[in-house]
């Protein structure tokens, strides 16, 4: 047992050391001492998570995402496991799991401070990578709705110089019947394109203090929406009220908006450009 205990309290020192280094901007120092401590108690899921921190600044995204892992599979509950192998994930364009990781740990992180610095950082790469996932994806789309545009209009127009060849007498309404064809395919490709075309995201949809798109809408007893980190934030800093009616207000009256929060991700789901970070 004392030799658990002693081996314990290295791994505890080794950690202070390599923060104090990391701490220096001495990585490679700071991946040594942490190498040492997991080396001495690999089942603590910190160690790994300190060390992938370190790999992190050196944009060293394989071991990221080696360290990660271990990390989570130790604690389920790590946020910044789960932040960092979003990030080395989609670093590598693996934009599916990268997402569901962030996304696993945004969930942890609102969880434990809804309002800190860690959630609006996971956040922000969240919707950098749901972005990026979106602009992928609708370059593609464009490039398939056009290629099948084109083949559709070379079709049209071979069907209508088919028929110009084999009726005789007719060939004005056959021209015309084209052209209805030709202006009713642009309609279809046109509305086919419109969920990848930025527009005005809807005003109720989003918050009336930040104008932004809610990401996690709370609801006042007064029946007002809030982005809930603004309005805990305002709560904190400037007054226990409401800032539209001016009622008192305390954090324990918040309610999650479900309803809103649906609508939301419903309109980011088909609206991927909403996702954009001005």
């Amino acid at each position: 047992m004392k030799g658990v205990l002693t081996a314990t309290m290295q791994a505890e020192q080794l950690k202070l050391e390599g923060n104090l280094c990391f701490l220096k901007n001495r990585f490679s120092a700071a991946i040594e001492a942490y190498t040492e401590a997991i080396t001495l108690c690999p089942d603590v899921a910190i160690y790994w998570t300190n060390r992938a921190l370190c790999h992190r600044k050196r944009d060293d995204w394989i071991r990221v995402e080696e360290d990660c892992e271990k990390a989570v599979q130790l604690d389920h509950n790590s946020v910044k496991g789960h932040y960092m192998l979003g990030i080395a994930l989609i670093q590598r364009k693996n934009y599916p799991e990268g997402i569901k990781a962030l996304e696993r740990s945004l969930d942890l992180g609102r969880g434990a401070n809804s309002h800190s610095y860690m959630v609006e950082e996971i956040w922000q790469e969240l919707a950098r990578a749901k972005y990026q996932q979106w602009e992928q994806n609708s370059t593609q789309r464009s490039w398939d709705l056009q290629n099948l545009k084109e083949d559709c209009e070379i079709a049209l127009v071979k069907t209508h110089s088919l028929d110009m060849t084999q009726v005789e007498g007719f060939t004005d309404e056959i021209t015309d019947s084209t052209s209805q064809k030709i202006q009713a395919l642009n309609s279809v490709f046109s509305k086919a394109s419109q969920p990848d075309t930025p527009t005005e995201i809807p005003d109720y949809l989003c918050c009336n203090i930040t104008l932004d798109i809610f990401r996690d809408p709370v609801i006042t007893p007064s029946g007002f929406t809030y982005e809930r980190a603004v309005i805990l934030n305002h709560l904190d800093k400037v007054g226990m009220f409401d800032p539209i009616t001016r009622q008192p207000l305390n954090p324990t009256q918040l309610v999650q908006n479900l309803a809103l929060k649906e609508a939301v991700q419903a309109f980011l789901e088909t609206h991927g450009w909403a996702y954009r970070l001005d």
